[in-house]
Parts: C-alpha cells; structure tokens; sequence
C-alpha cells in the first residue's frame, strides 16, 4: 500500500468564518448595536434586511467611535446612518487569498459571508491574515452532534 500525503487544500471563507452571532435591523439605535458588538466579543455587525435575511448593510466599531468623535448621541442616531449600505459581500467558497485581494482592493476589514444569499458567517482581516500566514491553524469547524 502506498502512502498518501495529506495536501490541504487552500482555505476558504467557510474554512475561516465566524458565525453572525448576532445582527442588527436599519432602524436600531447605534447604542444597540454597540452593545451588542461588545457582549458578541465583535468589531462589526451586519444589518439585516428584515423581509429577505439577506445583507442590508455593516456597521463597525470604526462607524461607531467616528459617530461618537462628532458629537452625535448613540441612543437617538439610527443604525441606517452610520452603516455602510449594500456592503460587498463573499461565498463560503471564496479563497482566502481572493477574500484578502477583495478587502485590500476596497479598503474592508470586514466581510460578510454569505451561501444561497443568507448571510452565513463573517470574516475579518485578522482571519484572512492568519489564515495566510498559518494555513494549519484553522480548521473546518466541528459540526454539533445531531440532538435526539
């Protein structure tokens, strides 16, 4: 028997995602949203539109911050005035390395994810440069044990 050597084959965004723990709607408050990002351990939210789940638009920690440096009042500011509106988005199929050529050609930090037009998972630029520096430290991730 021949041995077989194990050649990875290169990461994906679905490879290197997070999951979108938690989203937001357009007309939240900014507060919100900045809880939330907090509570999630998350340096962006992305927006949801309501009626077809799909990417309406992102919200950062960088939005928020700005929007607190001008003065405005985060429990009035509605979320649909900060966010980056219909963001650019990558399948769980992208490369890694065309994911980072995507975030470097438009100045993103933040990818949203997203497979049949749901949103899936999002990546950031700390994710894509690991992945690119340490290609064995991520891992598809575990799948839960089906519940009886």
């Amino acid at each position: 028997m021949s041995e077989q050597t194990n050649v990875a084959a290169p990461a994906t965004a679905g490879d290197i995602m997070r999951p979108p723990l938690t989203t937001v709607e357009r007309n939240d408050h900014v507060a919100a949203a900045a809880y939330l990002m907090k509570h999630a351990g998350a340096t962006a939210i992305t927006v949801l539109d309501p009626r077809t789940a799909q990417p309406a638009g992102i919200i950062t920690e960088a939005d928020i911050a700005h929007a607190v440096a001008d003065g405005k009042d985060v429990n009035s500011t509605r979320i649909y005035e900060l966010m980056t509106a219909r963001p650019t988005v990558i399948s769980t199929t992208t490369s890694v390395r065309d994911a980072a050529r995507v975030m470097t050609s438009g100045h993103f930090r933040h990818l949203p994810v997203v497979d049949d037009a749901r949103l899936v998972g999002i990546v950031d630029i700390s994710d894509v440069c690991l992945a690119l520096l340490d290609p064995d430290a991520f891992h598809p991730p575990a799948r839960p044990a089906p519940s009886d």
